[in-house]
């Protein structure tokens, strides 16, 4: 708090130095000597130092000396309004050079959409690669996981103190888990409670699990007041900071909360921003540590925040060819999907455990679904990679993919949340968790982004998945050999059999008396619809590796 009074004395000295006619002769003072000049110093400098210190105190603020320029230019007017004479005409030029600096500051979105495009300039690759059916898809939306919590909140001491915080995605002892802080219901609760008692976890790829509380004392937090507040504490400890984003709770290993935020500069002007670092907080002691990116440590997964990817994804989609060409012609513009589950990204995982963050891009027109590529920004290191896909295809969109899950369950008014597109069997496809209108998880829905007509959805992923597979085949897609599976033949009596129907087609999955497992749609072995037990059967079939492998051809002894 001394920092900020410091900072506001002396920006409120040299206000008032401005502001009050030093000569004594000023249009309101008569024709008095100076007798006025002490006191309406004195004023000035009182009002200006209340003024100055609530804004930096409750904004948080960055106390830079840039951040300054509507003081000065207020005070500058003020100056050559009151003075006369000579004082006057240097009050005047200060008040122009003042106007000239907010207009360079106002004005920056203008200049500098090239210098933002340009610092987050991109890798272009073609195919996604770090995401395919051998992972374990983040398969839980955020929505069903809060309520999950909310049903669990019982196991928080003195319930009626808290509510729960928002929901962030990491990487804790080797598990993918949301991570929700316990925070203060309100200003009276926390002057009672002082500190909170911890924060939740829930798997993010198993929807099955129960969330779990952990204990950890917490006093400075988004929801504490005054100087416990997580962000004016790091405001205070670092007075001049550029932060961007909101701050977000990291578990180490041991289970030890962190509160962190990214900070950065601005590109130009006080206008733009490019991430730089963290600042950690240890909101037990409210020990503060600030990181550059290279220094984070590893159990942080999100050094990056959700909201400065966010910004970077409109700078490189809207700013190709300036910022006139953003509104007006917008040639090789391409905007950000808003689809995401944080800020509009939605973290995903690839397979060495590394986060990024996940955004697709579609064309401006409106009307139009077609993407025309995604990112992936890794969110340690910042690092961005554009996929533009093959040029050759047209790609759906995350909003053409919510669409088609819309219509897929009008009647039972579901709908789908946190769409990611994955690389299954070689083709690009939507992944999506389905919800009811309680936000209760129904199912899972996959639909090929270049062959929407292919889509299939299941109870769980790995059954969705299983059933995408067959889809594929009988669709003509790329699961017949580009997903590196070799053909191999087989023979055997037929010792199980189990037949479902999904849609206007018969998926029939039988066991071998030597233990092999396969799985055939009637659309593309038709007669397997006769398919029983004791039945000798000759199949062609993919090694996928899977326990059901796909069966490209089968002929059933007896029958033609």
């Amino acid at each position: 708090m001394g920092s900020i009074l410091l900072f506001a004395a002396i920006a409120s000295l040299v206000a008032a130095l401005i502001i009050v006619p030093l000569a004594g002769n000023g249009r309101r003072s008569g024709n008095s000597s100076g007798s006025v000049v002490v006191p309406g110093l004195v004023f000035v400098f009182i009002v200006g130092l209340l003024l100055i210190t609530g804004y930096y105190y409750f904004t948080n603020a960055d106390r830079s000396l840039m951040s300054l320029w509507p003081i000065v230019l207020i005070a500058a007017v003020l100056g050559a309004l009151f003075s006369s004479g000579t004082e006057q005409k240097v009050k005047s030029v200060l008040a122009i050079g003042a106007l000239a600096l907010a207009v360079y500051i106002l004005s920056a979105p203008l200049f500098n959409a090239t210098e933002k495009y340009e610092a987050v300039q991109m890798e272009e690759k073609e195919e996604i690669e770090a995401f395919d059916e051998t992972q374990t898809p983040a398969s839980v939306p955020p929505k069903f996981a809060r309520n999950k919590m909310k049903k669990a909140f019982g196991q928080v001491p003195d319930t009626s103190y808290y509510e729960l915080g928002s929901l962030q995605v990491q990487k804790v002892g080797g598990e993918y888990v949301y991570i929700a802080p316990v925070e203060f219901s309100g200003f009276f609760k926390w002057w009672n409670g002082d500190s909170t008692p911890g924060y939740f976890t829930m798997s993010v790829t198993d929807a099955s699990a129960n969330p779990k509380f952990v204990k950890a004392e917490m006093v400075y937090t988004p929801s504490s007041y005054f100087n416990k507040n997580i962000e004016r504490h790091m405001r205070l400890e670092n007075p001049e900071a550029i932060f961007y984003g909101d701050s977000q709770l990291e578990i180490d290993d041991d289970g030890k909360p962190f509160y962190i935020r990214s900070y950065g500069n601005f590109i130009s002007a006080r206008n733009g921003f490019a991430v730089q670092g963290i600042v950690a907080v240890d909101p037990a002691t409210g020990k503060t540590e600030t990181y550059s990116l290279k220094e984070v440590p590893a159990f942080i997964d999100g050094a990056v925040s959700p909201e400065s990817v966010s910004l970077e994804n409109s700078y490189y989609g809207n700013y190709i060819h300036g910022f006139w060409n953003s509104k007006f012609g917008k040639r090789d513009v391409k905007l950000p999907s808003d689809e995401g589950t944080e800020a509009n990204v939605s973290p995903v995982f690839d397979a060495e455990g590394h986060m990024y963050y996940f955004t697709d891009f579609t064309s401006p027109k409106e009307g139009v679904d077609s993407m025309l590529g995604y990112s992936l920004t890794n969110a340690r290191t910042g690092e961005s990679t554009y996929f533009t896909g093959n040029m050759e295809d047209s790609y759906m969109d995350s909003q053409g993919n919510l669409q088609i899950i819309e219509k897929q369950f009008i009647e039972k008014q579901w709908s789908g949340e946190m769409p990611v597109l994955y690389n299954f069997y070689e083709e690009a496809s939507w992944l999506t968790p389905v919800l009811d209108s309680n936000g209760f998880l129904q199912n899972y829905f996959i639909v090929s982004a270049a062959n929407p007509e292919i889509s299939v959805f299941a109870g769980t992923p790995n059954e969705a998945l299983q059933l995408y597979k067959t889809a594929l085949q009988r669709g003509g897609s790329t699961v017949d050999g580009s997903s590196g599976a070799e053909e191999a033949s087989a023979s055997g009596v037929v010792e199980r059999v189990f037949k479902e129907k999904t849609g206007d087609f018969t998926v029939v999955s039988f066991l071998l008396e030597d233990g092999t497992n396969f799985i055939v749609s009637s659309e593309n072995v038709p007669l397997a619809i006769y398919l029983k037990e004791t039945d000798r059967v000759q199949v062609t079939y993919l090694q996928t590796g899977d326990l059901f492998l796909p069966v490209k051809t089968m002929a059933i002894e007896g029958i033609e």
